[in-house]
């Protein structure tokens, strides 16, 4: 098993690296190379990275925790909102830590089970983030178009079982994806360009018959989106036929800005999401360290921006967010700038 890009020099000069009990040599062990052709700047990068994963850490749990104290707030739409912080807090989770130790200690090694560990987790949670999505397209349209009967059509028992129901469908969708790859046979180089084990990439690194797992993948990624964009478009449409025939400029202006976080969220997660898919499966022209600089993008940038959005964009949210500042006696400065940036949205 031998010749693999990182040397065994490299590893025994480096005294961080003795700390990590990692044998490139090892057979059980994959090497996540990081950011190809970028790993000069592998110490730089690691700021933003960090930086990204502070604050979606921040803000995720601030919701979590706003959402939990304030029992104004436990109704379905902010039930959904906390499910959606917990898959980003999920997604960043099982990739950054990782991520940073390959930046700034060069711990590259990853064991063949913890690989696919990763991938399960990941997707899982890739998943569920679109499930939640569809939900919450629902929901809106339940406010909007049913707005009488919303007390009894969404309720709080109703929310958590939609929840349950999609993390049950995620497992069993996904679950094939690691046992289909725990089937292969692995290549003497194990050498991964990425900074975590994407599935694609692990299957490029085997040397057996990949066609099943690839099409697998492939079929479930299609439908997904599909089935979840189809859903989403549709529960669309009829919110906004049914606001352009209500006759307020008011109510119309009411029920747009009711949608306008949702729409946010979604728009930025399907355009990181759709070119980190796209590039990787199709782009064989472009450049490696884009691909992998997408899709990390895909699982950073939603992740810090959603709780903004919502929190900034929500008038309830944004509300109990001063008043748990005031009551915690927080300095008046950051109270004023959390309004600022209210009004500037």
């Amino acid at each position: 098993m031998g010749t693999l890009s990182v040397s065994e020099r490299d590893w025994c000069h480096n005294p961080l690296m003795s700390a990590f009990n990692f044998t490139p040599s090892d057979p059980s062990t994959f090497i996540l190379n990081g950011i190809p052709g970028l790993e000069d700047a592998h110490i730089w990068i690691s700021i933003p990275f960090s930086t990204c994963y502070i604050i979606a850490l921040l803000g995720n749990f601030t919701v979590l925790f706003v959402v939990g104290k304030e029992q104004t707030l436990q109704k379905p739409m902010y039930l959904l909102l906390c499910m959606l912080a917990l898959t980003d807090i999920g997604m960043s989770t099982c990739i950054v830590p990782k991520t940073l130790c390959i930046f700034l200690f060069r711990s590259k090694g990853i064991t063949v089970d913890g690989c696919l560990t990763q991938i399960f987790f990941l997707n899982v949670f890739g998943v569920m983030h679109s499930a939640i999505l569809v939900i919450m397209a629902f929901d809106r349209y339940i406010a909007i178009c049913h707005p009488l009967r919303y007390a009894i059509i969404l309720t709080n028992a109703r929310i958590a079982k939609l929840g349950l129901v999609s993390f049950i469908g995620a497992v069993l969708l996904i679950l094939p994806e690691p046992l289909l790859l725990r089937r292969l046979p692995f290549c003497a180089n194990r050498v991964i360009p990425h900074t975590y084990c994407e599935h694609i990439a692990v299957v490029k690194i085997s040397c057996g018959d990949t066609t099943v797992s690839r099409m697998y993948s492939l079929v479930i990624s299609l439908v997904i989106i599909g089935l979840d964009m189809t859903l989403i478009g549709l529960s669309y449409g009829l919110i906004i036929r049914a606001i352009l025939r209500i006759s307020s400029k008011k109510a119309n202006r009411k029920a747009l800005n009711t949608c306008t976080p949702h729409l946010c969220v979604i728009v930025m997660t399907c355009t990181t999401g759709l070119f980190s898919t796209l590039t990787h499966r199709f782009g064989q022209g472009i450049a490696a360290h884009v691909h992998v600089l997408l899709a990390n993008l895909y699982l950073l940038v939603p992740p810090m921006f959603n709780p903004i959005i919502y929190g900034v964009k929500t008038k309830e949210l944004q509300e109990q967010n001063l008043h748990i500042l005031s009551k915690e006696r927080l300095s008046a400065d950051l109270i004023t700038v959390f309004k600022h940036l209210h009004r500037a949205f």
